[in-house]
């Protein structure tokens, strides 16, 4: 059963439309203020597809990523009474408050660093404006932290090229379900844990 090879193909297709850029960037945007799907899932086989445009790619990436932020900027400046529940119900509260306690402690940092954070971005972003962490800052930090990521995976992704498609796409059903098996086995070891 070829489950993972199928989806690795449509979404090779998907990254070469015409109209991927217009998609990655809205992604892009959507994420750090509210959406759940990074947009490495786009950018990855956009500039692996594509690797010549690989930089343009991680460009728009992190254009689109900034002006999302500052709109999470805003929606914790100005409104974080209305998606604090939201919060809660996403499962994201834990990790609001541990974003408040990075800002506490490092400032700047901490959005910096959010772009390889585990914790999803718009959390930082919200919790930049709940804190009314110094607007320029907050921008410069999230161009330097979000490129150095968007730029660092377009870099991997071009740099494969071909080959590593090609490659991707033999070992995709034993990939896949790999991450299966370990997504499986973490649920059971946390849920072992918590017992």
């Amino acid at each position: 059963m070829k489950i993972f090879s199928a989806l690795y193909q449509r979404a090779m297709t998907w990254a070469r439309h015409p109209k991927a850029p217009w998609y990655l960037g809205m992604l892009s945007f959507a994420e750090s203020s509210f959406f759940p799907v990074p947009p490495d899932v786009m950018l990855a086989p956009m500039s692996l597809g594509q690797p010549k445009k690989a930089w343009k790619f991680a460009l728009l990436t992190t254009l689109a990523s900034v002006a999302g932020g500052i709109l999470g900027y805003l929606i914790g400046w100005l409104a974080f009474d209305l998606v604090s529940g939201w919060l809660q119900q996403a499962g994201y509260y834990d990790k609001y408050l541990l974003a408040r306690e990075w800002f506490d402690r490092w400032g700047f940092w901490a959005i910096f660093v959010a772009g390889f954070s585990p914790i999803p971005y718009k959390v930082f972003t919200i919790t930049a404006g709940v804190t009314t962490m110094s607007f320029l800052p907050f921008v410069m930090a999230s161009f330097i932290g979000r490129g150095a990521r968007f730029f660092l995976v377009a870099a991997l992704m071009a740099w494969g090229g071909p080959a590593m498609e090609a490659r991707l796409h033999r070992y995709m059903e034993w990939i896949g379900w790999g991450v299966v098996i370990l997504v499986v086995l973490g649920l059971l070891i946390y849920r072992g844990g918590m017992s």
